[in-house]
């Protein structure tokens, strides 16, 4: 699964804005967020759709989210509000 590229960036605007509005991240690229100088999310994608790898604690290991549908987007973003406040 490769890194989500600038157009399937595009398709994520939304999501990015978001994260963008979390005081406490860092964009160094775009999609790619740092808590605290650590690796916090960044996205991918494949023929199955869009994926963010999200870490719900600052120690733990990334967990993969599929941000395809707006479903998927809004259980993504309840996770990610709550990992980033933590």
């Amino acid at each position: 699964m490769k890194h989500a590229c600038p157009a399937a960036l595009d398709n994520l605007e939304d999501l990015l804005v978001e994260m963008r509005k979390c005081e406490n991240l860092r964009e160094r690229n775009r999609g790619s967020f740092y808590r605290a100088g650590r690796g916090f999310l960044h996205f991918h994608e494949d023929p199955e759709g869009l994926f963010a790898d999200l870490k719900l604690s600052q120690d733990g290991d990334f967990t993969r989210f599929r941000v395809s549908t707006a479903t998927e987007r809004k259980r993504f973003l309840s996770a990610a509000r709550k990992a980033a406040a933590s």
